[in-house]
């Protein structure tokens, strides 16, 4: 049976933190508390038991003792001979051939006999920071400046081992980068310790450096395996801390547990204004303690709860939050369960609040009847909503029948996501119908809605007349080549469209004809994305053409996965030098298929335009 370590505390100890700002104790300024030994039993006689002790006290197996020593590994890990009493075993077989036992080692020899001590649940980390307060080893008497024993004995449970210089190693590295954190939280406004995995034991170490700090403004504890226990180390700390403006948890596995206990310290908090709470596994239940908190909470100005696990139950939470809540101004509900109920609820929350102006709600399979709740409580908003994202929701032409009504009345949209849904061409139509009465929006997604070249042919006799919209996403619409054309006829010389994205739209070498023609009459287009059309050598060869006449506009442009070999990069390597004046500092012509040879003509262009006008050009391959 496995022995146990005990301490007789009434409380557990709390991690030692040698920076801490509330207290500095000295460990030898006081004789240690008394130690109780419990009998050991040996590998025989497996009947014996611990006595039993009250619920306050704290037990620690063998096994757990062992952990702490052995930095975490395993007999499996060890080669043998090592560990598990093998130096026993080998003072047995000297025995047995004759030959004296070696002396035990002295390390060993020094600590026999166990340090019953204990610390509440922590990262071994944090754990070996309590324990190497209480190493064996001699001191020096101030009286008498004779080095003394430290007055603690040390003993192992039969068959446990000191760790490796290997596990030694990893502690002091962990230790070394634990305290590089703690000062980055002390003087660096922002700080990013993102994916550092140091686990809940880690924050209640980074967290008390929080308390008192006035310099850390922004900090990003993301992916990190904090779990709602974790949480805990911000109960007292938030409160008190004003200076932190924003703190991102997201990628932690904090639950419903976590983000009550999260909400609860956050009610008293007059700092945070941005709380990233993605991909925690927050539920419903964990949606209402958030919106609790939202009631009482004054600072708060952006939530993100994307990609959790809330439903119905929690949007309608959150949607009687927004009926009393006046500060919150972007909320993050992507990547959740709403469905068609959900959005209901929330857009009584949303009519009924004036503050909000970023709506983030891709992902929650709305459908045409959650979208036609929502847009006619946005059509009687009486706030200033900016930002609508609710992509990837099921829309179909019906749903954009309502979206299409609100484009007509809102007065403060800038810019709306319908991407990823199924509104088609008929769709499109009403879109591009509406954006002839709208002067607001000048960011339109429609990107993967199955439009066609009919959808787009009304879309661009749109942008004949409207002078607002500036950036126009199209990628992954079939609108083929009679599609591109339609808009490059438009774009020559009208509209003012600045970043134009046609990936993935099966526009062809043809289409390429199309849009090289455009660009050499267009002054607006910056950004142009044509990624995945099949353009091959043709295609690149037609668009290094345009970039001979000079273009004073066209900065970035994206050719990757075009099927463009070594005569594509050849053609445009040399449109490079032969137009030094051309205003490209960005293109992209990653996954395509050109070897070694194309790459070092477009590398020798680059380096080219370079010399001549001391103008860099960032080029992908």
């Amino acid at each position: 049976m496995e022995s146990s370590l005990l301490i007789s505390s009434s409380r557990p100890l709390k991690p030692f933190l040698p920076h801490s700002p509330r207290r500095h104790v000295s460990l030898r300024s006081r004789p240690p508390p008394p130690l109780r030994r419990l009998p050991f039993s040996s590998s025989s006689s497996s009947s014996r038991t611990a006595p039993s002790l009250p619920s306050s006290k704290f037990v620690v197996t063998r096994a757990a003792a062992r952990e702490l020593f052995d930095g975490g590994s395993h007999s499996r890990d060890r080669p043998p001979g090592v560990g598990r009493g093998g130096a026993r075993r080998r003072d047995e077989y000297r025995v047995e051939q004759g030959e004296p036992a070696g002396p035990p080692p002295p390390v060993v020899a020094a600590v026999r006999g166990v340090a019953p001590y204990v610390v509440p649940a922590a990262a071994r980390t944090v754990l070996w920071r309590v324990v190497q307060n209480f190493l064996p080893g001699k001191t020096k008497d101030p009286s008498s400046g004779e080095s003394t024993s430290s007055g603690i004995m040390w003993s192992f449970a039969a068959g446990s081992n000191l760790s490796t210089s290997k596990s030694f190693n990893a502690e002091k590295e962990s230790r070394r980068n634990l305290n590089k954190f703690y000062k980055e939280l002390r003087t660096l406004k922002n700080v990013n310790m993102a994916g550092r995995q140091f686990g809940d034991e880690g924050l209640f170490f980074l967290a008390e450096s929080l308390a008192y700090n006035k310099s850390a403004e922004e900090v990003d504890f993301s992916g990190n395996a904090i779990t709602a226990v974790g949480i805990e180390a911000f109960d007292g700390i938030l409160q008190i801390n004003t200076a932190l403006k924003s703190l991102n948890l997201s990628g932690n596995a904090i639950g419903d547990e976590g983000a009550k206990c999260l909400s609860d310290i956050l009610v008293e908090n007059v700092g945070i204004q941005k709380l990233l709470l993605n991909s925690t596994n927050i539920g419903d239940e964990g949606a209402k303690a958030i919106s609790d908190m939202l009631k009482k909470n004054k600072t708060i100005r952006t939530l993100q709860l994307s990609n959790n696990t809330i439903e119905y139950s929690g949007f309608a939470s959150i949607a009687e939050a927004l009926l009393e809540n006046n500060v919150l101004r972007s909320l993050y509900l992507n990547g959740n369960y709403g469905g068609p109920l959900g959005a209901s609820s929330l857009a009584k929350g949303v009519l009924g609040n004036k503050t909000l102006r970023e709506l983030h709600l891709h992902g929650n399979g709305f459908g045409n009847e959650g979208v036609r709740a929502l847009m006619s409580a946005l059509c009687a908003h009486k706030g200033k909503i900016t930002v609508l994202d609710i992509g990837n929701n099921n829309i179909t032409s019906e749903g954009s029948l309502h979206v299409a009504e609100f484009i007509k009345m809102t007065r403060s949209l800038l810019w709306l996501s319908l991407y990823m849904n199924d509104i088609s061409d008929e769709g499109a139509e009403k879109v591009a119908d509406a954006l002839k009465e709208n002067k607001t929006i000048s960011t339109v997604d429609l990107g993967g809605n199955n439009i066609h070249s009919k959808g787009v042919s009304a879309i661009a006799e749109t942008l004949k007349d409207n002078s607002v919209v500036t950036t126009l996403e199209l990628s992954y619409n079939p609108i083929g080549p009679d599609g591109v054309k339609a808009l490059c006829d438009v774009l020559k010389f009208n509209g003012k469209v600045r970043t134009l994205k046609l990936g993935w739209c099966q526009i062809g070498v043809s289409g390429a004809e199309f849009v090289a023609d455009c660009l050499k009459y267009n002054t607006t287009l910056s950004t142009l994305d044509l990624r995945a059309n099949g353009l091959g050598d043709d295609g690149a060869i037609c668009l290094a053409r345009s970039f001979k006449i000079i273009n004073e506009s066209l900065t970035s442009l994206d050719l990757g996965f075009n099927e463009i070999r070594d005569d594509g990069a050849f053609a445009l390597a040399q449109a490079l030098k032969a137009n030094e004046d051309l205003a490209v500092t960005s293109l992209n012509l990653a996954n395509n298929f050109f070897t070694k040879f194309g790459q070092v003509a477009l590398s020798e262009a680059r380096d080219h335009v370079y010399e001549m006008s001391e103008k860099e050009i960032d080029i992908y391959f």
